[in-house]
Formats: C-alpha cells, sequence, structure tokens
C-alpha cells in the first residue's frame, strides 16, 4: 500500500465503520476484512490511531483492528504473515513517543504492544524496555504516565510466559529493572503521603496512580518486606482522608493491592514466604483482632488480613508429616513459626473476637432482614464467597483455625455456650445478638466437638424450648436454633428424637408471618439437611404421621414467596420429601400438580427456576408411577422445550429435561402419539455427541421397551443413519452402549429387528471375524449375532451370504470363521445371560450334514458345556440338576420399606423376559433335543465318530448334567 494514497481511503472506511446506519457499516467492515492480509495496511493504521487530531471513535477502531491483526498475522509461522520489514517499521512507531491523551485509547496501544513484546522481546525487540525506562523518568505527567501503563502490561505478559527460556529471559529482564522500578515506586509513595499531608488532592491523586502501577508491576521479596511499613503509613494516612476526598477510593485500592501482593506471593512460593510468616501473622491479627485497627480499617482490608492467616493456618507446605523425620527442614521452620505465634492468648482472644464481634449481626443486616427477608440470606456461604465477603470469610477462618487448634479453642467456646444457658432478657438485643453468635459457632465446630457437646441433652433441654418462645425479639434466635439443629443432625442426633423435632418445624412452618420472618431460610436450610437420600438415619415411618401437614405447608409456602431463589429453595425441599416416601405422597400432590404449570409459565425468564421445577417434575413422576400419565397435558411440552436444541433454553434445561424425559418413560403404562412425538428431538440431540450420550440410549431403549413395533417403524431408519455415523468415531464405551439399543431391539422384535437395522449388522459380523480386540465390544457383538442366529436363523443365513459376497468369500468360509472365533472368545462374554445365549445360538446349528458344522462340533459342544456350568443348579435333595434361568410366570416383587417399587418398565423387562428363549428354553434340555437329532441324522457310528472329537473330560461332564434324560 503507498501509505499517503491508502491513508485517506482506510481513513474514510473506518469513518464509516462507526456508522449506527448498517447499510453504510456493513460494507465498510467487509473492505477493512479485505485490507487485513494486504500490506501496508497495519502502518496506516498505526498512522491514523496516533494521529491525535482525528475523530476518537475512528482512533478507537484502528487501535482494535491493529491489535486483532497483531493476534493474526504477526508470528512468523501465520497465514498471510506481515514481513519483517513492516514488523520493524511498526515496532519504531509503537514506542515513538508516550503522548496519547485519551485513556482507554491509551490502554489499549500499552496492550498491543505487550502482546507484541510477548512474541518479539527482547530477541527482535531489544529497544522496548530502554526505551520504557528512558520514558518512565521524563518529568512530563502524561508521557510517564503512559510509559509507566505500557510498562505495567509489557511486564505482566512477559511474566506470563511458560517455558523454560522465556523464564530466565524474564529473570534477567527483571533484575535488571527492579531497582529501578522500587526507587521510583519509593518516590512516588513518598511524595503521594507529602501531598497528602499539604492536602493537594489532585497532584496526591496522581502519585497515588503511579504508586499502583507500580505495585501491579513487583512483588520481589525485598520489596514485600518493605509492603508492611508502607501499609501502616497508608492505613495512618486514611485517618484524616475523608470518605469524599478524591484520594479515598485509590487509597483503599492500593492498601488491597498490597495485600493481595502479599497473598499470591503467599499462594504461588509458600516457602520463599517464611521469613515473612512471623511479621504478616503480627501485621493482620494486630490491625483485625486488636484496638490497634480501630478507625483504620475497611471492610475489604479485614477480609484480605483474614485470608493472610487463613492461608498461613491451613497450608499443607507448613504442615509436618505425622513421622516428623519425612518433613523438610523447611516445613518444620514454617510449624515453628506458626506454633510460637500462635500462643494460648491469641488463640483465645482471635476465637473470642471472631465470635463475639465479627460473627454478631450487625444493624444493617437486621434491617435488611425485616425489610426483604427473601432477597437476603446470611447463610453466604459456598464456592469462592470467603475470599471477598466479610461474614463467609470469618466464619471460614473461624472454622479452619478451630480445626487446626481445636484442643485449645474447645474449651474456651464451651465457656461461652456455659455462659448463655437459661432464659434470655428479651429486651437486651446485645444479648441475644450474643448467643446467636456463639450458636454459630457450635454449628460451624459440630464435628470438632463431637465428644465434647451432648447435643441430645442440649436439645431436649434449652434448644426445644428456645424454638418455640414467640416473642418477636427472638426471630434470630429461632432461626439460628434451627439451623443449629440443621448443622448437627447429620454428626449427633438420636433418632428417636426426630419426630419431635419434626412437629417443631410444622409449628414454625404455620407461622402465619413465616415469610417476612428471618427464619424463613433456616427452616429450608434444616429441611434440607434432614431429608437427603445419603441420610442414613433418616426412618420413613417417623416422618409419615407429619407428611400431610408438611407437604400442605411447603407448597403454601412455595405460592407465598416471591423471588426465584427462595421458590428454588422450597421446591428443592418438596423434591427430597417426595423422593423420601416415594408412592406414599400420592394423596397428598394433587394442588402441586395443579401449581406447577402457573410456575413453570411465570418462570420464563428464569432457568435455573426452571431447572428447580424439572427436577421436583422428576420426582414427582416417580412418586406417581403409573399415574403420571394424567401429568402428560403439561409434562410432555416441558420435555419437549427441555430437549429441543433449536430452543436458547436447552442449554439450562437439557440434563434435567431428558432424565425428566426418562423417568417418563419408564413409569409410563402405554405408548402415547404426543409422548411418540417428542423423540423427534433425539436425531438433533445424537448429532450433539454430548456427555448426556448415556442418557440418550437410556431414553431410546425405554421407547423400544415401551412399545417397539410403532416406535421402530416410525423412527427405525433414522436411528440406524444416526447409529452408522456415531459408530464412525464414538468410545469404546458410546460403541457398546450402541450396540446395546440394536441388541434390545433384536430381543424385543426378533423377526422385523434385523431388518430395520441391518446396514449395522455385516461391520458385526466382519468385527467377530477379525477378533475384535476390546472384549466388551465383541461381547456384544457376539450377543447381536446370537440373537439373530438363535431367534432369525433365515435373516442369518442372508446376512453370511452378503458379507461373504462383499469379503469374496464362501459361505461355508464365513460361517466356519465366524464359530471358530466364537468359541476362541467365549471368555469376553461375562454375563451369564449371554453365555447362555451362545450356547442356545451355536447348537441352533444342530442337526446338520455340513462339514464345516462337523467340523465346528467338538467347540460347539465346549460352549454348550460351559454354559451348562454357569446356569444349572443343584437340588440337595434330589441331586438333580435344573436351570435356574428359567422364568415361568410373573410375580410382583414384594418391596420392602427400603427399595423402591418396580417402576412400569421394570414390569415390562420381567414380561419380556418370559418371552425370551434364556429364560424360557432349558439349556439342559436344548443340548439332549439337539444332540439326539444329530445321532438320529448321521446314525449311531456316525455320531459316535462325531463325539470322539470332543475331550473326555468334557464328554463325562456333558453325560452327568444330562442323567435322567
Amino acid at each position: 500500500m503507498d501509505l499517503n494514497s491508502a491513508s485517506t481511503i482506510v481513513l474514510q472506511v473506518l469513518t464509516q465503520a462507526t456508522s449506527q446506519d448498517t447499510a453504510v457499516l456493513k460494507p465498510a467492515e467487509e473492505q477493512l476484512k479485505q485490507w487485513e492480509t494486504q500490506p501496508g495496511f497495519y502502518s496506516v493504521l498505526l498512522n491514523i490511531f496516533t494521529n491525535h487530531t482525528l475523530d476518537v471513535n475512528v482512533r478507537w477502531l484502528a487501535v482494535l483492528y491493529f491489535k486483532n491483526g497483531i493476534d493474526r498475522y504477526w508470528r512468523r509461522v501465520a497465514p498471510h504473515a506481515l514481513s519483517e520489514e513492516e514488523k520493524t517499521t511498526l515496532r519504531a512507531g509503537l514506542i515513538t513517543n508516550f503522548n496519547e491523551p485519551v485513556n482507554q485509547i491509551a490502554t489499549q496501544i500499552s496492550v498491543l504492544i505487550a502482546k507484541v513484546a510477548r512474541v518479539d522481546c527482547p530477541r527482535q525487540w531489544p529497544e522496548l524496555i530502554p526505551t520504557l525506562l528512558e520514558s518512565v523518568k521524563v518529568q512530563d505527567d502524561l508521557r510517564q504516565h503512559r510509559a509507566l501503563l505500557t510498562f505495567y502490561h509489557v511486564t505482566k505478559t512477559l511474566a506470563s510466559k511458560r517455558l523454560a527460556a522465556d523464564r530466565k529471559l524474564f529473570y534477567d529482564l527483571a533484575s535488571g529493572i527492579y531497582s529501578f522500578a522500587c526507587s521510583l515506586w519509593n518516590h512516588h509513595t513518598d511524595t503521594f503521603l507529602q501531598q497528602v499531608c499539604t492536602g493537594d488532592e489532585a497532584a496526591a491523586s496522581n502519585s497515588l496512580e503511579r504508586t499502583l502501577l507500580h505495585i501491579y508491576l513487583y512483588n520481589f521479596q525485598g520489596f514485600l518486606h518493605a509492603v508492611f511499613e508502607r501499609l501502616k503509613q497508608f492505613l495512618e494516612c486514611s485517618r484524616s482522608i475523608r470518605a469524599e476526598n478524591v484520594c479515598r477510593d485509590r487509597l483503599e485500592k492500593t492498601i488491597i493491592l498490597f495485600t493481595k501482593v502479599l497473598l499470591d506471593f503467599l499462594d504461588q512460593h509458600p516457602f520463599s514466604f517464611t521469613p515473612l510468616i512471623q511479621r504478616s501473622l503480627e501485621f493482620a491479627v494486630s490491625y483485625v483482632f486488636t484496638e490497634a485497627g480501630e478507625g483504620i480499617v475497611f471492610e475489604r482490608f479485614i477480609v484480605q488480613c483474614m485470608n493472610l492467616i487463613k492461608m498461613i493456618v491451613k497450608n499443607y507446605a507448613y504442615k509436618p508429616s505425622k513421622n516428623i523425620e519425612d518433613s523438610s527442614p523447611e516445613t518444620l521452620e514454617a510449624h515453628k513459626i506458626k506454633t510460637a505465634f500462635f500462643t494460648y492468648p491469641t488463640l483465645m482472644e482471635i476465637c473470642r473476637r471472631l465470635v463475639t464481634h465479627y460473627f454478631l449481626l450487625t444493624k444493617e443486616e437486621l434491617t435488611m432482614w425485616e425489610e426483604d427477608p427473601e432477597g437476603f440470606t446470611v447463610e453466604e456461604s459456598g464456592g469462592d464467597s470467603w475470599k471477598y465477603s466479610l461474614r463467609p470469610c470469618t466464619e471460614v477462618l473461624f472454622i479452619d483455625i478451630f480445626h487446626e487448634y481445636n484442643q485449645t479453642l474447645i474449651p474456651v467456646l464451651l465457656e461461652m455456650v456455659h455462659s448463655l444457658q437459661g432464659s434470655t432478657n428479651m429486651e437486651d438485643t446485645s444479648a441475644i445478638l450474643i448467643k446467636d453468635a456463639v450458636y454459630n459457632a457450635v454449628g460451624l465446630a459440630a464435628y470438632e466437638l463431637f465428644d465434647s457437646v451432648d447435643f441430645d441433652q442440649w436439645f431436649k433441654n434449652q434448644l426445644l424450648a428456645e424454638l418455640q418462645v414467640s416473642h418477636n425479639r427472638y426471630k434470630p434466635i429461632r432461626r439460628r436454633v434451627i439451623w443449629l439443629i440443621g448443622q448437627w443432625i447429620s454428626v449427633k442426633f438420636k433418632s428417636d428424637l426426630r419426630p419431635v423435632l419434626y412437629e417443631a418445624i410444622c409449628n414454625l412452618l404455620q407461622d402465619q408471618d413465616l415469610v417476612s420472618c428471618i427464619h424463613l431460610q433456616s427452616v429450608l436450610f434444616f429441611l434440607n439437611g434432614c431429608l437427603p437420600v445419603d441420610d442414613f438415619e433418616f426412618r420413613t415411618d417417623q416422618f409419615l404421621p407429619y407428611l400431610e401437614s408438611m407437604f400442605t405447608l411447603l407448597f403454601q409456602l412455595l405460592q407465598e414467596v416471591t423471588q426465584c431463589d427462595t421458590k428454588m429453595h422450597v421446591l428443592h425441599v418438596l423434591s427430597c420429601v417426595i423422593e423420601r416416601v416415594n408412592m406414599q405422597i400420592r394423596p397428598y400432590v394433587g394442588c402441586l400438580v395443579q401449581y406447577l404449570p402457573l410456575l413453570w409459565k411465570q418462570s420464563e425468564e428464569h432457568n435455573m427456576l426452571r431447572c428447580a421445577i424439572l427436577t421436583t417434575l422428576i420426582h414427582l413422576v416417580q412418586g406417581l408411577g403409573a399415574e403420571s400419565k394424567n401429568l402428560y397435558p403439561f409434562l410432555l411440552p416441558v420435555i419437549q422445550l427441555s430437549t429441543d436444541v433449536s430452543q436458547p433454553p436447552h442449554v439450562y434445561l437439557l440434563e434435567d429435561g431428558l432424565e425428566l424425559w426418562l423417568v417418563t418413560l419408564e413409569n409410563s403404562p402405554c405408548l402415547t402419539p404426543e409422548l411418540l412425538r417428542i423423540f423427534q428431538n433425539m436425531s438433533a440431540l445424537l448429532d450433539l455427541s454430548s456427555e448426556n450420550l448415556k442418557n440418550f440410549f437410556k431414553i431410546i431403549n425405554a421407547y423400544i421397551f415401551l412399545s417397539s413395533s410403532e416406535f421402530l417403524q416410525m423412527y427405525a431408519a433414522d436411528l440406524c443413519r444416526s447409529f452408522c455415523e456415531l459408530l464412525k468415531d464414538i468410545t469404546t464405551e458410546g460403541q457398546v452402549q450402541v450396540l446395546k439399543v440394536v441388541e434390545n431391539v433384536l430381543k424385543v422384535n426378533p423377526v422385523l429387528g434385523p431388518q430395520m437395522f441391518q446396514p449395522l449388522l455385516p461391520s458385526i459380523v466382519r468385527g467377530i471375524i477379525d477378533g475384535e480386540r476390546y472384549p466388551v465390544v465383541m461381547s456384544t457383538y457376539l450377543g447381536i449375532m446370537g440373537r439373530v442366529l438363535l431367534q432369525n436363523a433365515r435373516f442369518f443365513s442372508l446376512l453370511l451370504n452378503q458379507v461373504a459376497c462383499e469379503l469374496g468369500q464362501e459361505l461355508d468360509q464365513i460361517l466356519g470363521n465366524i464359530i471358530e472365533m466364537w468359541v476362541d472368545r467365549m471368555d469376553n462374554i461375562t454375563q451369564p445371560e449371554r453365555r447362555k445365549l451362545s450356547a442356545l445360538a451355536l447348537l441352533s446349528l444342530l442337526p446338520s450334514l455340513n462339514s464345516v458344522i462337523q467340523d465346528k462340533f467338538c467347540g460347539i459342544i465346549n460352549i454348550s458345556v460351559e454354559g451348562l456350568h454357569d446356569v444349572m443348579t443343584e437340588d440337595p435333595e434330589t441331586g438333580t440338576y435344573k436351570d435356574c434361568m428359567l422364568m415361568s410366570h410373573f410375580e410382583e416383587p414384594k418391596v420392602t420399606e427400603d427399595e423402591e417399587p418396580p417402576t412400569e418398565q421394570d414390569k415390562r423387562k420381567k414380561m419380556l423376559a418370559l418371552k425370551d428363549p434364556v429364560h424360557t428354553v432349558s439349556l439342559q434340555q436344548f443340548i439332549y433335543e439337539k444332540l439326539k437329532a444329530q445321532q438320529e441324522l448321521l446314525g449311531e457310528q456316525g455320531f459316535q465318530a462325531l463325539m470322539e472329537t470332543v475331550d473326555t473330560e468334557i464328554v463325562a461332564q456333558l453325560q452327568e448334567f444330562l442323567q435322567g434324560f
């Protein structure tokens, strides 16, 4: 590109690209895209965004196109890579001057310089760092700031490189500039402190921003030792800076960045941090747990200090092994420093201050609860909230310190608990809040207090009575007590006391003011705690007397609450109740069934609430069983929407929607046209090949068991095509899942099934002949072939003919290879049903005059005797053998309280088994009849000659099994 002529054209197109009119915008974007690979284009862009007289929007767009071009075309190996000559010119132009007046553009220029530096510095761009250092030294404020900003982004980018050679280069670079950077940082910090003293706010703000940039840049250990003094200076300085001062926000940001440097260094280099442990603990504890911090500290700083203490206390690098000799000297040194610091008085003070100061509910929290109890819950926990929020941070620190030093702290906490025994003065708000805080501590430390607290007695003697106190001021304690019981119920709580507890919960749920009460969240938390499926102490018989009232009250609560999070919480509890009592929920769900369609409609914009509704529906369908058919007018459209990949909500709803689809099929008494129509969604789902593939196959199998004829007539061709595509690129496990579907089709419909999935079967025959190397795949191949051979011999013959033609071999040769491989790989088959099926299938080839079958007669008998060993059991009284897999009639299984009742699909599988040769044909009798027929066909002499090919030991075992025939 000729720069002079091109600049005008590019400038004009960039101007058009900033237009709001799409008719102007789109052609401009297309033109710019075409120019991306043109030599000289980026030189023109550089001229445009460094020309401060042009429109800001045009310059902004130019710098963005330049930055994107670096990502795509700067590396030598990139397609349409920039020439070395142009790159040299561009590098020089980028650092000619640092005087960009617009902050946003200056930041983008700094970032793009850093991107170039990542590839070229220092080898192709040795002048970058010296130029930046010189620019930082200038007296001009704008140039100095822009150079510092660029310096920060370049250093950050170079530090992120991980190859050893790059790390060495960065080390050399850092060593060369560290002293200068530190001196500059000290200079700007001192300047800021002086300007604050003289009241020059604007100048102080500028100095502070430069200080910030230097904190971003460096965190070497020498610098870290200076951090503590600087932190003290800044904290003291904050006393004199009012909240409305322009410097206040930046000052707090600077203090937080100081602490972040310490935290990052501790996280990444724990042993290098060892010399700083003592000073860090002294600093953090003094400001957070003594009077030294009063009037100075602010919330984010407290959180950072607590995180610093927590990371030192919990750091595994500082914990010696149980066998001291196995610990490194560095670990022992760090542990020694920790032990020396955390003396009894220090631990006691930390514990007391955490509980009686930081755990206390604030006026703001209480006001927030009263005004919006649903919108605010104090149980803010989980994830990384402890890193940023004060209350979760204090609780996590308490848990970690209590766990690490429980022998010291248990007596301290127990003393607090004993001091609170007896009634509390309702007028003494302070006493109520202290009790709430102590109960919180006892709940958080439940596992550590297991041997020290008789919780059952405490519950009976005090906590139960406190739940029944109705005074308005006692709401925080009622909320905390129910939360406390929820914490302890899985730790130490007698099963016999649960009915009393259920009664108390019902009383709380009957509170007319529950939604506006601050104990709403704790009631739900408790119910979550006492109803989970993995709670082995839960007894359904204890809960049933309260089921109707509990379910009714929870449903009323679901209608009354307004916020999505609370509705989700209530739905989760309802789901737990339904899951726990299963079929016994049926009399009480009518109201919920009527309300859920309305809630689904209202939650159109709230996908997470819809996920909770789906989960509730899953448990509801399981509880209702075949009666869930009455829900289909609502249920099936929900499944349709949740599993339709063309609908945006599927991103959130698919997983739960698939599970609901599956349980609906499993509990469906019959196939309806609407249920059949939903399967149209499956084709697109199979194309996803996602982590839900296993569920896809479960759903397909459920349709096959539900009504194979209707289902296969409509969808077999599409399924077969999808399976053929899937098998080209799928894991071994996925391959087995596909083949199991085919096996189920053949089991349910042995006549039409092979024809419908005919395109898949030749590859299975070839897989058997080639000796498929994965045992689980080979086992499934043989299971499918056994079904075809045993139940559709005519199709088996046609299939062998097709494979023989494809391979250019004789049919008998193919048959011989199959039988030989079948006998050889019989050990791959581990399922008794498939082993018996193999024996039946191979025996079905008899009687025969075919020389190939007679050649393989020995192998067929070997497999048959193996099958007899698998399925025959001896009657100890009569000494005769019987086939243990035989089933004569269907019996409804007797279900105990701990077992789930059989689904409709379980019943269908049972009925299918009654028609399956594996369960209806006696292998013992089948062998006898086939051998008898072979004997009649060959004559006595010919048959004896055939039997002589079988090992005498096998013959002896066979004769023993066939006694009585």
